[in-house]
């Protein structure tokens, strides 16, 4: 076994509980980059997974167990019995983290493609195989990048099919979901103020900026500037801000 300096010894056996690899697979991964716990994953799972017709007919099985009796897709009742199965909540924020994986068009559906796509890029081909990731999938939405792309994902996948815009409610639900996640003190006076001033649907646009707004702006407003190319409804907030007496001017 190699010589390793205790805190890449804990890395290797993170690494091992998390993705169920082999020590020398996860010596490689870590290895490759610079044992950066978080690339690391990133290389392993990039890597092509060999697919044998048996890996194929256990996803066959698997997409059969869920899928809905009268069309070739899996819908909300069978998404539930796959989180029943993986033991998680569906409002859990990992199902979204696992949709994403999948590329999922549309909340509470997965085509045959998503579903095979998703479980193959993740390497797995059993129940008891996605749960292992779960924590994974969960240590995901610990880095930025990651977050970011799961935050766009979640705009298009949570609106309604044919909808540009996502209805209010939902908006405020996924903002909520998110935001557990990624702390943002401001989440609820947000939330307040859409409901207070504004109860209409939420643009694309609106919905990119409020991170960036979110990530840049001190909760305490201190380098926020007026003058900035914020939409006119994230300037709206910072005056219900101030009118609240939320923060001080």
């Amino acid at each position: 076994m190699h010589k390793l300096s205790r805190s890449n010894r804990d890395k290797l056996q993170q690494f091992v509980a998390i993705t169920g690899a082999s020590e020398k697979s996860a010596l490689q991964a870590l290895k490759a980059s610079d044992w950066q716990l978080e690339a690391a994953f990133d290389v392993f799972y990039s890597q092509p997974q060999p697919r044998s017709n048996g890996d194929l007919r256990r996803l066959e099985e698997l997409y059969n167990r869920y899928k809905d009796p009268y069309s070739d897709m899996i819908l909300a009742e069978g998404i539930s019995v796959l989180c029943s199965d993986l033991q998680v909540e569906p409002q859990d924020i990992v199902t979204l983290v696992l949709s994403w994986h999948m590329n999922a068009a549309t909340a509470c559906e997965f085509s045959k493609e998503e579903f095979f796509g998703g479980l193959q890029a993740l390497g797995v081909d059993s129940i008891g195989k996605l749960q292992e990731k779960l924590p994974f999938m969960r240590s995901e939405l610990k880095d930025e990048q990651k977050f970011h792309e799961i935050y766009n994902f979640a705009f298009g996948w949570a609106k309604e099919k044919g909808q540009k815009s996502l209805a209010l409610d939902t908006a405020i639900g996924m903002w909520q979901l998110l935001f557990a996640e990624r702390e943002w003190p401001l989440v609820n006076h947000w939330c307040d103020f859409l409901q207070d001033r504004h109860n209409k649907a939420i643009s694309k646009d609106t919905w990119a900026q409020l991170l960036e707004f979110a990530r840049t702006v001190d909760p305490a407003l201190s380098n926020y500037d007026a003058e900035g190319a914020w939409p006119y409804l994230i300037d709206e907030f910072v005056e219900y801000l101030y009118d609240k007496s939320v923060v001080e001017k």
